[in-house]
């Protein structure tokens, strides 16, 4: 009998919706940060460590959350400065 692969961590987690970026404390997964940035979780990551990203809150052991409002105020940032 065939046995069935086993699932990664990540398609075992359920998804995130964006739509809890409009909740300012709102605590996203990395995979939301990534959808919503369009950055790579190891660009999140050096950009976290050079300081230039916001800082994320662990919330347990293997639990890494970012706050949404933090996430869209460097998002609005952004914007600012290429219209700079």
């Amino acid at each position: 009998m065939p046995t069935k692969p086993a699932l990664s961590r990540q398609a075992r987690q359920p998804l995130q919706s964006l739509d809890a970026v409009r909740i300012a404390d709102a605590l996203l997964k990395v995979q939301t940060v990534i959808g919503v940035t369009g950055l790579s979780e190891s660009s999140i990551r050096r950009k976290v460590a050079a300081g230039t990203f916001p800082k994320p809150m662990k919330d347990g052991i293997r639990c890494t959350r970012w706050r949404a409002g933090d996430v869209t105020q460097w998002l609005r940032s952004k914007v600012e400065d290429a219209a700079a």
